[in-house]
Protein backbone atom coordinates (compact mmCIF):
# COMPACT_ATOMS: atom_id res chain seq x y z
CA UNK A 1 0.00 0.00 0.00
CA UNK A 2 1.53 3.57 -0.94
CA UNK A 3 2.26 5.94 2.06
CA UNK A 4 0.54 8.28 1.34
CA UNK A 5 1.46 12.70 2.29
CA UNK A 6 -1.57 14.10 4.06
CA UNK A 7 -4.03 13.66 2.01
CA UNK A 8 -5.56 12.62 -0.70
CA UNK A 9 -6.86 15.53 -1.91
CA UNK A 10 -3.69 17.65 -1.80
CA UNK A 11 -1.36 16.37 -4.58
CA UNK A 12 -0.80 19.73 -6.10
CA UNK A 13 0.08 21.41 -2.75
CA UNK A 14 2.22 18.47 -1.98
CA UNK A 15 4.47 18.56 -5.14
CA UNK A 16 4.49 22.45 -5.62
CA UNK A 17 6.30 22.22 -2.20
CA UNK A 18 8.76 20.07 -3.15
CA UNK A 19 9.39 22.57 -5.76
CA UNK A 20 9.73 25.35 -3.14
CA UNK A 21 13.31 25.94 -4.03
CA UNK A 22 12.82 27.40 -7.47
CA UNK A 23 11.48 30.38 -8.52
CA UNK A 24 9.50 29.15 -11.88
CA UNK A 25 9.29 25.15 -11.67
CA UNK A 26 9.60 23.73 -14.80
CA UNK A 27 7.97 20.05 -14.60
CA UNK A 28 8.57 18.09 -18.08
CA UNK A 29 6.49 14.68 -18.28
CA UNK A 30 8.26 12.22 -20.04
CA UNK A 31 6.20 9.61 -21.85
CA UNK A 32 6.63 6.94 -24.26
CA UNK A 33 3.92 7.11 -27.03
CA UNK A 34 0.96 9.35 -27.90
CA UNK A 35 -2.21 9.10 -25.70
CA UNK A 36 0.29 7.95 -22.46
CA UNK A 37 -0.48 11.32 -21.43
CA UNK A 38 -4.03 10.70 -21.32
CA UNK A 39 -4.80 7.18 -20.28
CA UNK A 40 -2.25 7.26 -17.09
CA UNK A 41 -1.30 11.11 -16.28
CA UNK A 42 -4.24 13.20 -16.58
CA UNK A 43 -5.10 13.37 -12.49
CA UNK A 44 -1.41 15.22 -12.65
CA UNK A 45 -1.73 17.06 -15.58
CA UNK A 46 -5.40 18.87 -14.77
CA UNK A 47 -4.03 19.11 -11.23
CA UNK A 48 -0.63 21.22 -12.38
CA UNK A 49 -2.34 23.44 -14.77
CA UNK A 50 -5.64 24.15 -12.74
CA UNK A 51 -5.75 27.52 -13.26
CA UNK A 52 -7.63 28.30 -9.33
CA UNK A 53 -4.89 26.40 -7.82
CA UNK A 54 -2.20 28.71 -10.06
CA UNK A 55 -3.81 32.16 -8.99
CA UNK A 56 -3.65 30.95 -5.11
CA UNK A 57 0.49 30.02 -5.52
CA UNK A 58 3.50 32.33 -7.01
CA UNK A 59 5.53 29.69 -7.98
CA UNK A 60 2.69 27.62 -9.96
CA UNK A 61 4.72 24.94 -12.17
CA UNK A 62 5.21 25.66 -16.10
CA UNK A 63 4.32 22.00 -17.86
CA UNK A 64 6.08 20.60 -20.51
CA UNK A 65 5.47 17.40 -22.51
CA UNK A 66 8.42 15.21 -23.92
CA UNK A 67 6.54 12.24 -25.88
CA UNK A 68 9.76 10.20 -27.16
CA UNK A 69 8.08 8.25 -30.29
CA UNK A 70 5.41 9.47 -32.92
CA UNK A 71 3.60 5.85 -31.83
CA UNK A 72 4.00 4.71 -35.68
CA UNK A 73 3.83 1.12 -34.87
CA UNK A 74 0.87 0.36 -37.27
CA UNK A 75 2.25 3.39 -39.64
CA UNK A 76 0.44 6.62 -37.96
CA UNK A 77 3.14 7.77 -36.44
CA UNK A 78 2.02 11.28 -38.38
CA UNK A 79 -1.55 11.06 -37.34
CA UNK A 80 -0.75 10.09 -34.08
CA UNK A 81 0.97 13.30 -33.63
CA UNK A 82 -1.41 15.29 -34.56
CA UNK A 83 -3.69 13.30 -31.95
CA UNK A 84 -1.03 14.32 -29.32
CA UNK A 85 -1.20 17.67 -30.27
CA UNK A 86 -5.11 17.99 -29.68
CA UNK A 87 -4.94 16.19 -26.23
CA UNK A 88 -2.27 18.66 -24.97
CA UNK A 89 -4.29 21.32 -26.18
CA UNK A 90 -7.36 19.64 -23.82
CA UNK A 91 -5.09 19.51 -20.82
CA UNK A 92 -3.66 23.21 -21.51
CA UNK A 93 -0.01 22.73 -22.13
CA UNK A 94 1.53 25.78 -24.46
CA UNK A 95 2.29 25.19 -28.20
CA UNK A 96 5.89 25.96 -26.88
CA UNK A 97 6.62 23.57 -23.90
CA UNK A 98 5.99 20.63 -26.35
CA UNK A 99 8.55 17.84 -28.16
CA UNK A 100 7.37 14.88 -30.33
CA UNK A 101 10.77 12.29 -30.81
CA UNK A 102 11.07 10.42 -33.78
CA UNK A 103 14.27 8.42 -33.65
CA UNK A 104 15.30 5.30 -35.16
CA UNK A 105 16.10 3.86 -32.19
CA UNK A 106 13.12 4.91 -30.22
CA UNK A 107 10.36 3.07 -32.20
CA UNK A 108 7.10 1.82 -31.04
CA UNK A 109 7.83 -1.33 -29.99
CA UNK A 110 5.61 -3.74 -27.37
CA UNK A 111 8.90 -6.05 -27.51
CA UNK A 112 11.59 -3.94 -27.36
CA UNK A 113 13.73 -1.96 -24.58
CA UNK A 114 15.29 1.60 -25.44
CA UNK A 115 18.51 1.94 -24.61
CA UNK A 116 18.70 3.81 -21.05
CA UNK A 117 21.74 5.81 -22.32
CA UNK A 118 19.55 7.46 -25.27
CA UNK A 119 16.94 8.15 -22.94
CA UNK A 120 18.92 9.87 -20.78
CA UNK A 121 20.22 11.83 -23.41
CA UNK A 122 16.96 12.71 -25.17
CA UNK A 123 15.78 13.79 -21.94
CA UNK A 124 18.75 15.69 -21.07
CA UNK A 125 18.92 17.62 -23.95
CA UNK A 126 15.43 19.07 -23.17
CA UNK A 127 15.91 19.56 -19.76
CA UNK A 128 19.08 21.74 -19.95
CA UNK A 129 17.55 23.70 -22.93
CA UNK A 130 14.08 24.37 -20.99
CA UNK A 131 15.63 24.94 -17.21
CA UNK A 132 13.50 21.73 -15.62
CA UNK A 133 13.22 21.13 -12.66
CA UNK A 134 11.43 17.96 -12.33
CA UNK A 135 10.73 14.93 -14.53
CA UNK A 136 7.35 12.90 -14.04
CA UNK A 137 7.53 9.61 -16.52
CA UNK A 138 6.63 5.64 -15.69
CA UNK A 139 7.94 3.29 -12.71
CA UNK A 140 10.13 0.25 -13.05
CA UNK A 141 6.72 -1.47 -14.12
CA UNK A 142 5.57 1.43 -16.51
CA UNK A 143 1.62 0.48 -15.17
CA UNK A 144 0.98 -2.00 -18.34
CA UNK A 145 4.63 -3.57 -18.42
CA UNK A 146 5.05 -2.17 -21.67
CA UNK A 147 9.26 -2.19 -22.40
CA UNK A 148 8.78 1.40 -23.82
CA UNK A 149 7.38 2.91 -21.03
CA UNK A 150 9.79 0.80 -18.35
CA UNK A 151 12.79 2.64 -20.50
CA UNK A 152 11.95 5.85 -19.32
CA UNK A 153 12.51 4.80 -15.98
CA UNK A 154 15.68 3.60 -16.25
CA UNK A 155 17.02 6.39 -18.51
CA UNK A 156 15.74 8.83 -16.28
CA UNK A 157 17.31 7.19 -13.52
CA UNK A 158 20.50 6.90 -15.63
CA UNK A 159 19.87 10.87 -15.94
CA UNK A 160 20.42 11.68 -12.38
CA UNK A 161 23.42 10.16 -11.83
CA UNK A 162 24.67 12.34 -14.42
CA UNK A 163 27.03 15.43 -13.38
CA UNK A 164 25.95 17.62 -16.29
CA UNK A 165 22.41 18.07 -15.24
CA UNK A 166 21.18 21.06 -13.32
CA UNK A 167 21.62 20.93 -9.69
CA UNK A 168 18.35 19.64 -7.61
CA UNK A 169 16.41 18.48 -10.70
CA UNK A 170 14.55 15.85 -9.25
CA UNK A 171 12.17 12.77 -11.00
CA UNK A 172 9.04 10.96 -9.68
CA UNK A 173 7.92 7.73 -11.06
CA UNK A 174 3.89 7.05 -11.44
CA UNK A 175 3.36 4.20 -9.54
CA UNK A 176 2.16 1.16 -10.93
CA UNK A 177 -0.83 -0.86 -8.78
CA UNK A 178 -1.78 -4.23 -8.54
CA UNK A 179 -4.75 -5.15 -10.81
CA UNK A 180 -6.85 -5.99 -7.98
CA UNK A 181 -7.39 -2.47 -7.98
CA UNK A 182 -6.08 -1.22 -11.11
CA UNK A 183 -10.17 -1.24 -12.48
CA UNK A 184 -12.12 0.02 -9.90
CA UNK A 185 -12.82 3.31 -12.16
CA UNK A 186 -14.99 5.66 -10.04
CA UNK A 187 -13.96 3.66 -6.48
CA UNK A 188 -10.52 4.47 -7.17
CA UNK A 189 -11.15 7.75 -5.09
CA UNK A 190 -12.27 6.48 -2.16
CA UNK A 191 -9.89 3.69 -1.97
CA UNK A 192 -7.11 5.41 -2.18
CA UNK A 193 -8.55 7.75 0.76
CA UNK A 194 -9.03 4.56 2.78
CA UNK A 195 -5.48 3.57 2.18
CA UNK A 196 -4.78 7.47 3.38
CA UNK A 197 -6.79 6.62 6.16
CA UNK A 198 -5.35 3.57 7.11
CA UNK A 199 -1.65 4.86 6.94
CA UNK A 200 -2.45 7.97 8.84
CA UNK A 201 -3.53 5.44 11.76
CA UNK A 202 -0.51 3.44 11.73
CA UNK A 203 1.20 6.46 11.56
CA UNK A 204 3.19 5.19 8.23
CA UNK A 205 4.28 7.97 6.53
CA UNK A 206 8.28 7.15 6.07
CA UNK A 207 7.95 7.65 2.67
CA UNK A 208 5.34 10.32 1.63
CA UNK A 209 4.30 10.65 -1.63
CA UNK A 210 2.10 13.25 -3.77
CA UNK A 211 -1.46 12.17 -5.24
CA UNK A 212 -3.62 13.22 -6.97
CA UNK A 213 -7.30 12.78 -7.40
CA UNK A 214 -9.60 13.81 -10.06
CA UNK A 215 -13.00 14.35 -9.66
CA UNK A 216 -16.04 13.84 -12.26
CA UNK A 217 -15.59 17.50 -14.04
CA UNK A 218 -11.72 15.92 -14.40
CA UNK A 219 -12.41 12.97 -15.50
CA UNK A 220 -14.67 14.11 -18.37
CA UNK A 221 -12.09 16.63 -19.36
CA UNK A 222 -9.50 13.82 -19.39
CA UNK A 223 -12.17 11.22 -21.63
CA UNK A 224 -12.00 14.44 -23.93
CA UNK A 225 -8.29 14.01 -24.38
CA UNK A 226 -8.55 10.33 -24.62
CA UNK A 227 -11.24 11.04 -27.42
CA UNK A 228 -8.58 13.35 -29.26
CA UNK A 229 -6.56 9.85 -29.94
CA UNK A 230 -9.12 8.88 -32.46
CA UNK A 231 -7.08 6.31 -34.02
CA UNK A 232 -6.15 4.21 -31.12
CA UNK A 233 -10.34 4.10 -29.97
CA UNK A 234 -10.37 0.35 -29.89
CA UNK A 235 -13.32 -1.56 -28.05
CA UNK A 236 -10.81 -2.40 -25.26
CA UNK A 237 -9.91 1.28 -24.41
CA UNK A 238 -13.03 2.30 -23.94
CA UNK A 239 -13.46 -0.02 -21.39
CA UNK A 240 -10.21 1.36 -19.87
CA UNK A 241 -12.00 4.78 -20.38
CA UNK A 242 -14.93 3.18 -18.07
CA UNK A 243 -12.59 1.55 -15.51
CA UNK A 244 -9.29 2.55 -15.84
CA UNK A 245 -7.41 3.53 -11.86
CA UNK A 246 -5.62 6.35 -13.60
CA UNK A 247 -8.22 8.31 -15.07
CA UNK A 248 -8.95 9.09 -11.52
CA UNK A 249 -5.95 8.56 -9.58
CA UNK A 250 -1.82 9.18 -9.75
CA UNK A 251 0.67 8.45 -6.96
CA UNK A 252 3.97 9.61 -7.02
CA UNK A 253 7.29 8.15 -6.10
CA UNK A 254 11.03 9.67 -6.23
CA UNK A 255 13.57 7.93 -8.71
CA UNK A 256 16.51 7.42 -7.31
CA UNK A 257 19.67 7.56 -9.17
CA UNK A 258 20.70 4.09 -10.89
CA UNK A 259 24.77 5.08 -9.86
Amino acid sequence: MPKYDVSASQGWRSLVTRLRNHISPHVLLVTAHPDDEAFFFGPTLIALLDDTQRKLHASSPVMHSLCLSVGGAEGLGATRAEELARSLDVFGVNEDNRLIIDHNELKDNIKTKWDPSLVADTVEHYVISHNITTILTFDPSGVSSHPNHQSLYHGTSKLLSRSSIPPGLRAYALVSVPLSIKYIAIFAPLQAKYDLFVAKHLNNFQVPIPVFVAGASQWLTIVRAIISHRSQLAWFRWLNMAFSRYLWVNEWVAIETSE
